[in-house]
């Protein structure tokens, strides 16, 4: 779809909103039933990190307690790899509807910041799959063992599993959201050096709220992950503005060159 022009009426502006988020809702569905027919593998792709701990607590394999409920887990596990799959495109879809608002030597960051955004969104579900489920489950079942025998149930399991990995996907976008924030101006580059006590709390309770266990081990290698992406997006923030800044000391001496030359002449 064609980037529209900044200046529109509010009209146009939500009727631009309503087709980019049709073409998003339709390639999701679209993938969605496509990818249903292949939910068996993603289901047993999704619960090899956690299939050792599943035996710890009693069953390999997960059971279903209802008749409706393996219709409505491959359905939730199909809109959920339609979500992944679909991922460049809807990011781009919010990318562009932003676009037209930006100025000119905004938009030179667009692209780059949509591929870099896909591929934080990317590692961050990897680094989850591959690091954090580990640990939450141990964690979770450990602390059921105590008290109970766990029954794995299909629902529930790939429920918590969904909800990790597409929380680590949000949050590894951090470095976006810290880029934009400097480049653009809207927080200065030293406040947020400066403040970074006070980001690091922040950083602690948004690992706390993402994480959707109560595990003092995941939430702190959410911590940890998100830490030091703050301070990589901080470090390329400066690179960038450092080079802003000699532009700009450039530009400048070369109009006052270019000023005194004329006076000269005028003398």
């Amino acid at each position: 779809m064609p980037i529209r022009q900044a200046r529109m009426p509010i009209s146009e502006h939500l009727g631009e909103l309503r087709r980019r988020l049709i073409i998003s809702v339709v390639c999701l569905l679209a993938a969605a039933c496509v990818l249903y027919l292949a939910t068996p593998q993603i289901v047993q792709f999704l619960l090899d990190p956690i299939r050792d701990y599943m035996t710890e607590a009693g069953s390999a394999s997960l059971v279903v307690l209802d008749p409706l409920g393996g219709f409505t887990i491959r359905f939730r596990v199909s809109i959920f790899a339609a979500f992944i799959v679909t991922a460049p495109l809807w990011l781009w879809q919010i990318f562009a509807f932003f676009l037209p608002a930006l100025k000119e030597n905004e938009r030179r960051w667009v692209v780059p910041t949509f591929i870099v955004g896909v591929i934080l969104f990317a590692v961050g579900m990897v680094f989850c799959y591959f690091v954090i489920l580990k640990p939450a489950f141990q964690w979770l079942l450990a602390q059921t063992a105590e008290i109970a025998t766990a029954m794995p149930t299909a629902t529930d399991y790939l429920k918590l599993i969904m909800l990790f990995e597409i929380g680590f996907g949000i949050a590894f976008e951090l470095p976006l959201v810290i880029f934009y924030l400097t480049i653009f101006e809207i927080v200065p580059y030293k406040k947020l050096r400066h403040s970074w006590r006070v980001v690091y709390v922040v950083l602690m309770s948004v690992s706390a709220i993402i994480t959707p266990d109560a595990s003092p081990v995941t939430m702190l290698l959410m911590f940890a992950a998100l830490v030091g992406l703050y301070e990589i997006s901080l470090l390329c923030a400066r690179i960038v503005l450092n080079k802003r800044i000699k532009k700009r000391a450039e530009e400048e001496g070369a109009l006052e060159g270019g000023d005194s030359e004329q006076l000269a002449r005028a003398e």
